[in-house]
């Protein structure tokens, strides 16, 4: 019977690595950056789009489709990949975020997490059992442990409760796991932004041995020295030859950052959110397209771009889109994802062909031209990388 995931480091710079991850629906190429379909479906994009920009690996959320469709309908139908047509990867998040989304409608205890339903108000009992049921139901190649999760900058009892519960979770959730030959359960590391919370999670969740680790807990409203550190200090125990995923990171900088940092996965549901808001991503940086100064550029998003949007439209249409129709968010989505995408592709090519110095400092020049300055943290955690910063 073919492993479950195999993963093969193709060339390194320090941390950073180029690498090839292969799952049961397909090779997946690394770093990357996995776009976010919560309810078993993009906003504003079809799945064969999603397939045309190149994307091998997406996310989807046990929670929400425990709910609709449920997993027994999921399971019905052979699972998430046939139900929504889709050949590629899919991940499959626990439910375990909702703790911090939803907290006004949920309740913790040993034994698992109630929820009270935004929607109709009825309740959801999820345990570490359920969650991995549920993840088995839908069929993805990747599925998360449940975690008990609190906010990055809880501190004190409740965080170091939150930390010691998700390692005896885990243990639920290892044991509930009944398709380890073709789905890859990947526990998270947690421990908000303390060292030593964070030295005890690695310890206790690398025991458990696993075909990748997830880094948790970030992206939370913590400071970016405290951010970035917290990703060096797990990429660093985490075993060299398994893939690291960074939950919940999408905006470019830090992907870039943290690529060099040796994190191999990435996901993030900002790229579409902010392309709802009319914001698109450039290398000069964010794209407001309802500013009115867009009114008067007859030029794409970004030259060069091979999107739908960028090969076919300018600013100014866009710009007059955006307040009328929702085929303007529809083709802002396409561009910003295709840009993560992209981006990723580009940084990994560069650790292969031994140009990641240059890809770096060419990328921070053109993202902070406008500013002229590259932030503090962003020189401290590469040159942790061992990868020198050309100041502007």
């Amino acid at each position: 019977m073919p492993k479950s995931l195999e993963f093969t480091i193709l060339a390194t710079h320090n941390f950073a690595r180029a690498s090839i991850m292969r799952l049961p629906h397909g090779q997946v190429n690394t770093p990357v950056y996995m776009p976010v379909g919560t309810k078993g479906a993009m906003k504003g994009v079809t799945y064969q789009e999603m397939d045309d920009l190149g994307c091998r690996l997406l996310l989807a959320n046990t929670y929400h489709l425990a709910y609709k469709p449920g997993g027994d309908l999921l399971e019905k139908v052979g699972g998430l990949h046939n139900f929504v047509n889709w050949k590629h990867n899919i991940l499959t998040d626990s439910g375990g975020f909702q703790m911090v989304s939803m907290s006004k409608l949920s309740e913790v205890t040993e034994e698992g997490v109630k929820f009270e339903s935004p929607y109709d108000k009825t309740i959801m009992y999820l345990r570490p059992e359920d969650s991995i049921h549920t993840q088995n139901q839908i069929g993805a190649d990747i599925i998360m442990a449940l975690d008990d999760v609190v906010r990055t900058t809880t501190d004190g009892p409740r965080m170091q409760e939150a930390n010691e519960r998700t390692t005896r979770w885990l243990d639920r959730d290892i044991a509930a796991h009944k398709r380890k030959h073709d789905q890859n359960l990947f526990p998270i590391i947690q421990g908000g932004v303390d060292p030593k919370l964070r030295e005890q999670s690695l310890n206790d969740l690398i025991k458990r041995e696993a075909n990748g680790y997830a880094i948790g807990g970030l992206a939370g409203g913590e400071d970016k020295v405290s951010f970035w550190k917290t990703v060096a200090q797990c990429t660093t125990k985490l075993p060299i030859n398994k893939p690291r995923y960074l939950m919940g990171v999408g905006y470019p900088v830090d992907v870039v950052v943290c690529s060099c940092l040796g994190v191999d996965m990435f996901d993030c549901v900002f790229s579409t959110r902010t392309a709802r808001f009319g914001t698109a991503f450039t290398d000069y940086g964010f794209l407001k397209l309802k500013n009115n100064q867009a009114a008067n550029v007859f030029e794409p998003i970004q030259k060069g771009c091979q999107c739908q949007a960028c090969k076919s439209y300018t600013q100014s249409y866009l710009h007059y889109l955006i307040a009328k129709e929702e085929v303007a968010c529809h083709l802002i989505s396409i561009h910003n994802l295709n840009y993560l995408i992209q981006l990723m592709l580009n940084l990994r090519q560069s650790i292969i062909d031994g140009n990641l110095i240059e890809f770096v400092n060419g990328f921070l020049k053109k993202w902070y031209q406008k500013e002229g300055k590259i932030p503090q943290w962003i020189i401290e955690a590469l040159d942790y990388s061992k990868l020198p910063v050309q100041q502007l």
